[in-house]
């Protein structure tokens, strides 16, 4: 069940009697965390204040947590809002508190101590650091080479909207289901769509899932030039919608579903429906597919997870 929105779930009243001062003292399931500048302004065009970030990341936590659980977790903080300057953190930091999950991966210079998302302090604590932005890998730390689906993001170049993204989405998911995959989509929160295919099986690496998503990808470019591109150049984006299928490696990461972005709104990357992203496309309204933070909760408390599938359906790749 969603925390209801606007109130932090604590085990005492310290939040409620304090969350309208600069500073507040919170037991998140026993964890004792100290909230700082929650009157700072994050998103100066609607006034969403640090407190709203840290309430709407405890509200969501329900459903969030499943995406985040497992997967080691790189955030974009934004300390001074997101019209300030804002840096990538992989590196959890040294401060954290002793009851943060870690796991150390390898990387090219030394290791790097991952922050593991899995509880409510956890992403409260996050929140507090203005953590806005949560990017996850497509695979878990446990088994860090063997994704647990594949992904399509979605980009498009202006004058091209998520409109177009949807007719490209519709694309894959009509080709998908022609395999006998299931897909599910949701928007980036910013300007595109992406579009995942639960794999969850482990005889899948990136060895496999990256070359197959390059080949669709360059399929439907040669079936509509004049609309998809699956290659990074600017030069060619002009109007049209890149098929990134190169976040299928073991480097990269993918907002995940529910993280807010920075935008001049508090939106979200937002699981939704099929018939969603038809409708935006037949009525070419970019908007009905934008969700701030309270339209999400709506949608959770409404629809549940409509993501859940993308964590548990286990699927096979047709063979080659």
């Amino acid at each position: 069940m969603l925390a209801r929105a606007g109130a932090l779930p604590v085990e005492d009243d310290r939040w409620a009697h304090e969350n309208n001062s600069t500073t507040a003292k919170a037991t998140v399931q026993g964890r004792e965390l100290k909230l700082s500048n929650l009157a700072k302004v994050l998103y100066p065009l609607t006034g969403f204040t640090k407190r709203k970030l840290i309430d709407y990341y405890a509200a969501i936590a329900p459903v969030m947590i499943g995406h985040l659980a497992g997967r080691p977790l790189t955030v974009t903080r934004w300390p001074d809002g997101v019209q300030g300057k804002s840096f990538f953190q992989k590196q959890a930091p040294a401060h954290r508190p002793e009851w943060v999950r870690t796991v150390s991966l390898p990387s090219e210079r030394k290791p790097i101590d991952y922050a593991l998302a899995e509880d409510l302090p956890t992403l409260v604590w996050l929140a507090n650091l203005a953590a806005i932005e949560l990017h996850t890998p497509l695979a878990r730390a446990e088994a860090i080479d063997r994704p647990t689906a594949l992904v399509f993001d979605l980009d498009p170049g202006a004058p091209a909207t998520i409109v177009e993204c949807c007719h490209v989405g519709l694309q894959l998911q009509g080709m998908f289901e022609n395999l006998g995959l299931q897909s599910y989509a949701k928007t980036s929160g910013s300007k595109g769509l992406q579009v995942y295919v639960p794999l969850n099986a482990e005889t899948y690496s990136y060895a496999d899932t990256k070359p197959f998503a390059k080949a669709v990808a360059e399929l439907l470019e040669r079936s509509e030039p004049d609309l998809v591109v699956s290659r990074m150049r600017k030069s060619r984006r002009a109007g049209k919608v890149l098929i990134d299928w190169s976040q299928n490696d073991a480097r990269k990461t993918t907002v995940c579903a529910y993280s807010l972005r920075a935008t001049e709104r508090p939106t979200a990357s937002t699981p939704v429906e099929w018939s969603e992203v038809r409708s935006t496309l037949e009525r070419s309204d970019p908007t009905s597919l934008a969700f701030e933070a309270h339209q999400v909760l709506e949608r959770v408390a409404d629809r549940g997870d409509l993501f859940a599938p993308v964590l548990s359906l286990v699927q096979e790749l047709p063979a080659h």
